[in-house]
């Protein structure tokens, strides 16, 4: 699947306040993951401190695997309280969307937009174990191409 040239990103410049909560959720965690790492803080513990609240525990430790391997290259995140998703964010809902529904060579694709090969398998791999711990949560990304 060729990732360049699309029309319209899914979710580019979305308000973070009108994504579905699936959606808020992820991005949510990561942006408290990286303000945890801006801090110098253990990122981890802020992604289970945010996704217990909604039963999604368990998708910590693979969110922080996904995030440490896109984080390798400059990672552009927005800031808790930022209005709209900036930067890689709505890359990354589209990666993890593409990886929990499914269609994982195109989480490949979008990952591999930003990783060499080796690192994008990694992400990959994280990528679908974070979607599986958010469907076993009750927590289902939406499909970014029924806009």
């Amino acid at each position: 699947m060729a990732t360049t040239g699309l029309p319209n990103w899914p979710w580019s410049n979305a308000e973070a306040d009108a994504l579905p909560p699936a959606e808020r959720l992820a991005i949510d965690a990561t942006r408290a993951w990286a303000a945890a790492a801006r801090r110098g803080e253990p990122a981890l513990l802020a992604l289970r401190h945010l996704l217990s609240t909604e039963d999604a525990g368990a998708a910590a430790e693979p969110l922080d695997a996904l995030l440490r391997t896109l984080a390798q290259h400059p990672l552009t995140v927005g800031c808790p309280l930022c209005p709209r998703l900036v930067g890689e964010e709505p890359a990354l809902l589209l990666a993890m969307a593409c990886a929990q529904r499914g269609p994982r060579r195109e989480a490949l694709a979008f990952l591999l937009r930003r990783l060499p090969p080796p690192q994008a398998y990694a992400a990959t791999a994280a990528a679908i174990a974070f979607g599986c711990a958010f469907r076993r949560a009750g927590l289902r990304l939406g499909d970014p191409w029924s806009n």
